[in-house]
């Protein structure tokens, strides 16, 4: 007798009733977290800015943070780059101290004067939370990636307000030019469900005025294409920036705990010397501002240096809101060379320098129909894309894979499923054995197990 097949749509209902479980539990938990931490760093925001002088204890602070972690936390010292690495190749729960270190070192360096962002401390804060649930649920490896995913949406998505960015955030991090789709569910239901938790603990977040929206056209497209190309040089510039500096700052300097000691010696003295105390911390005012009037056009690069300063040292925190910061005021400062309203090309600028930067033109997109409204959807996604295709392949997220090159010039040079941390270690391999010179001994040790099977 033939057995009876039941429609696939059959087996979608337990599907949708686990995740609406799961990914509702963990958004709880990253949206809870998250407005206790937005909550603790307005009051230390707020300490800060009527207490100048701590700025000279930024050396102490870095060194105790450093020193905690380097005792106590070189198992989550990984950041987001972990939570990462653990959707990839699943291996351990990431431990549930990741939560109250990156909690207390970002409060710790906003408190005190670094300039660090928040979106790297509620991702972690949500991933961390959200991998809990594994042993909860007894959840296996493919559930558990999802799993990581959500918290991810979840954290990102609370912290800034944006739901759907949040929840596309969590599934186009993973890999250039590629998304998982069987997460969507799970990472929508997150992103919107966390969101809501943070707004019902009482958290407002800031409001940013766009004003004038100039009409898609000729002129409009080519000159945000040319901010783009900007945008993207500025982003790619920041992730190489902080990269290299991090690495040589690990090289000479080999005791941990005296890195951010040592750069908070330099923050202070140039904070201090400079008079550039609007530098520090997230920025917020001077974002706003780049929405109201015009701005020194240095102010972006003044940001960037003190946010790599800060990051490149071990400052606890992320990078997203200081590249918000950077891309608003270079957009303010480029849209009366291309003849845009400032307001408008500060949005464009304040979403797509992070696209660049982190490789997720689709999430920032979205983000900026939700800050901005959904008329700037258009001209934003062609800065954000613009952006994205110029800043190479580079991030700041170097546990990030390629999954597709960006465009058809690099499917040569830039093999897929290979992490962004190792094409510079890749290259050097294939220009020596084109060479035919011996690989250094260095970069073989140095380079993942991906890229030595790619060279096999």
């Amino acid at each position: 007798m033939r057995r009876f097949n039941r429609p696939e749509q059959f087996e979608l209902l337990p599907y949708i009733g686990k995740w609406l479980v799961i990914a509702s539990v963990a958004a709880f938990l990253a949206g809870t977290a998250s407005a206790f931490f937005l909550a603790s760093l307005d009051q230390a925001t707020a300490w800060r800015e009527a207490h100048r002088w701590v700025i000279w204890l930024l050396p102490a602070a870095g060194f105790s943070v450093g020193w905690i972690y380097h005792f106590f936390g070189k198992t989550v010292d990984g950041g987001n780059n972990l939570i990462i690495d653990e959707i990839h190749d699943p291996r351990k729960v990431v431990p549930l101290r990741m939560v109250p270190l990156i909690l207390g070192g970002t409060i710790v360096s906003h408190l005190f004067g670094a300039s660090v962002g928040r979106e790297g401390t509620a991702v972690q804060m949500g991933g961390a939370l959200a991998d809990q649930l594994t042993h909860v649920f007894r959840l296996k490896n493919a559930d558990r990636r999802i799993l990581l995913m959500a918290g991810i949406s979840a954290g990102f998505a609370s912290v800034f307000g944006t739901p759907l960015a949040g929840a596309v955030f969590g599934l186009e991090v993973l890999a250039i030019g590629r998304m998982r789709y069987d997460a969507l569910f799970p990472c929508v239901v997150a992103g919107i469900v966390a969101n809501q938790v943070c707004l019902a603990w009482g958290i407002h977040h800031t409001h940013y005025a766009i004003g004038e929206i100039v009409p898609v056209g000729f002129w409009s497209v080519m000159a945000v294409v040319a901010a783009g190309i900007a945008f993207g040089l500025v982003g790619m510039i920041f992730a190489t920036a902080t990269h290299k500096l991090s690495a040589l700052v690990k090289r000479f300097i080999t005791y941990a705990p005296l890195r951010p000691a040592t750069g908070g010696i330099v923050i202070a003295t140039a904070v201090w010397a400079l008079d550039a105390y609007h530098y520090i911390g997230l920025g917020i005012p001077d974002i706003v501002r780049s929405f109201q009037e015009p701005m020194a056009p240095w102010d972006f690069l003044g940001k960037l240096v003190f946010t790599v300063a800060s990051l490149s040292t071990g400052f606890k925190g992320g990078e997203v809101t200081p590249l918000f910061y950077i891309g608003a005021t270079l957009g303010n400062a480029l849209a009366p060379l291309l003849h845009l309203p400032f307001p408008m090309l500060a949005g464009i600028g304040f979403v797509a320098v992070f696209s660049g930067a982190a490789n997720t033109p689709i999430a920032t997109t979205l983000m900026a129909m939700e800050l901005f409204g959904a008329e700037i959807g258009p001209l934003a996604a062609i800065g954000c894309i613009t952006a994205y295709l110029f800043s190479g392949h580079t991030g700041i997220y170097h546990a990030q894979l390629v999954g597709h090159s960006k465009h058809g010039k690099h499917r040569s040079t830039v093999p897929e499923e290979l992490r962004i941390a190792d094409l510079a270690h890749f290259r050097k391999q294939r220009s020596a054995q084109a060479k035919g010179e011996p690989v250094m001994p260095e970069a073989k040790a140095e380079t993942s197990a991906a890229s030595k099977e790619i060279l096999q």
